[in-house]
């Protein structure tokens, strides 16, 4: 997966923003103002994905290319090496995942939002 696969997905999910809370090179993409993933812009080696803890730790243990959220609290996010030898289509799947998780999160109000 590159930078730009990354990018296009990522804004294909309904009322994602893409930001720069944390300096130019953080890429950060949020769901109504809560972060779902993030990256570095230009050293594109690793996503961080919010999960289930559960599954955080199932995911971990299976893939190499999966560790404890760098910089994130680890319970609940992953970093993903998306030059591991795991299939894209996963990846973007997990990407969703993370979307998903933070839009269960969000108020009733704003979840109905994303829908019309």
């Amino acid at each position: 997966m590159n930078i730009e696969q990354f990018r296009e997905y990522c804004l294909t999910l309904p009322g994602v923003t893409e930001e720069f809370p944390f300096g130019e090179e953080i890429l950060v993409y949020k769901v109504k103002g809560k972060v779902f993933t993030l990256t570095h812009l230009d050293n594109f080696e690793t996503i961080n994905l919010k999960c289930d803890p559960e599954i955080a730790i199932e995911l971990r243990e299976r893939y190499d290319g999966v560790t404890p959220g760098y910089h994130m609290n680890k319970k609940h996010w992953n970093t993903v090496d998306v030059h591991s030898n795991i299939p894209n289509k996963l990846i973007l799947q997990w990407i969703k995942d993370s979307y998903d998780l933070v839009v269960k999160s969000l108020p009733k109000k704003d979840r109905e939002s994303l829908l019309s």
